[in-house]
């Protein structure tokens, strides 16, 4: 098969997989997971790195030439560096990264980049300890050390992910662009979702991005750019620095037409759009023997499942599934 054939029905070239290795969480972030969350995904019903590794050379043998390693919080998969070394080997996989909340990177940063993991996205919602622990339940202190370990170890680009909530960190934003700025960090705002049973949270404390930019635009003087790394935020570049700032609208501004990616969690369910339910049950499949040839097959059939577009725009509900569920 030709390795540009992976397409779906709207003519959109798939060459991104975002891959999650387990659904679970150290952290409990107010947009994602409930407190006291306990239904995850069985390890018995996880992929293997058999299968991850199978699934992932299929995909690359289609012209899937970047691969985001995902969870849940990945690192709580274990020996994960012997899977990093795996997929970073495969013919085809130009970009192999790595999304994180850090709070175990600290240790775990040298041996992944010397595995192969060369990209790190890092989730900080806040700068301020009180804020940071309201939101995720989390220790500031140890997620800022993992981020360092990660910078010392050679990862780049990092980026740092900031969800932005009405009256709880949008006042922020300033304190943190200038921590990236700092750092040699690009920063990402993304926009909440409704995902799960956080959904209906999410729709309270939603922040329209574009009042952000506004707002940011009255201190610093922003410039359309471009950066590598195939997801969905639209880039400026700070003037007269190096300093990056994106923004990500699933809400105000959707990005849909311009989809490139699939996710694959951790129980093998290929999910074909983060907002709608469309999926594409793979483990199944790779437990009955199938070939490669065949689970190629599979994959483009289940490019047809790929709707044109999410629904959050016409009705502000929530996603059965939780965001972990799905690997971000």
């Amino acid at each position: 098969m030709s390795r540009a054939s992976l397409t779906d029905s709207f003519g959109r070239r798939i060459d991104y997989l975002r891959l999650s290795v387990t659904d679970r969480c150290d952290l409990r972030c107010s947009y994602c997971l409930p407190k006291g969350f306990k239904g995850f995904t069985e390890p018995t019903h996880w992929l293997t790195f058999d299968e991850i590794e199978r699934v992932v050379a299929a995909f690359t043998a289609l012209g899937v030439h970047r691969v985001r390693l995902t969870g849940g919080e990945p690192l709580m998969r274990r020996n994960l560096t012997e899977l990093v070394e795996r997929l970073s080997v495969l013919p085809g996989l130009d970009d192999l990264s790595l999304s994180s909340n850090a709070t175990q990177l600290e240790s775990l940063a040298t041996p992944l980049a010397r595995a192969g993991v060369r990209r790190l996205n890092v989730s900080l919602d806040s700068l301020r300890e009180d804020v940071f622990r309201q939101i995720t339940g989390g220790d500031l202190q140890q997620v800022l050390r993992g981020i360092a370990a990660a910078r010392k170890a050679g990862m780049n680009p990092i980026r740092v992910n900031t969800v932005v909530m009405r009256d709880v960190n949008d006042t922020e934003i300033e304190n943190i662009l200038d921590y990236c700025s700092a750092h040699g960090f690009t920063l990402r705002l993304i926009e909440t979702m409704p995902m799960g049973a956080t959904g209906q949270v999410n729709a309270t404390t939603f922040s329209n991005l574009e009042l952000i930019k506004q707002r940011l635009e009255q201190r610093f003087t922003l410039i359309p750019d471009i950066l590598f790394g195939g997801g969905p935020a639209r880039y400026y570049r700070v003037a007269g620095t190096d300093t990056r700032l994106g923004f990500i609208t699933p809400i105000s501004q959707h990005f849909c037409a311009t989809c490139n990616r699939v996710r694959l969690s951790v129980d093998g369910t290929l999910h074909l759009c983060l907002g709608l339910d469309q999926r594409y049950p793979l483990r199944d499949l790779l437990h009955s023997g199938i070939s490669a040839l065949e689970l190629q097959t599979h994959l483009c059939l289940a490019m047809a499942l790929k709707p044109e577009r999410h629904t959050f725009n016409e009705q502000f509900e929530p996603t059965t599934r939780f965001m972990s569920m799905t690997g971000g």
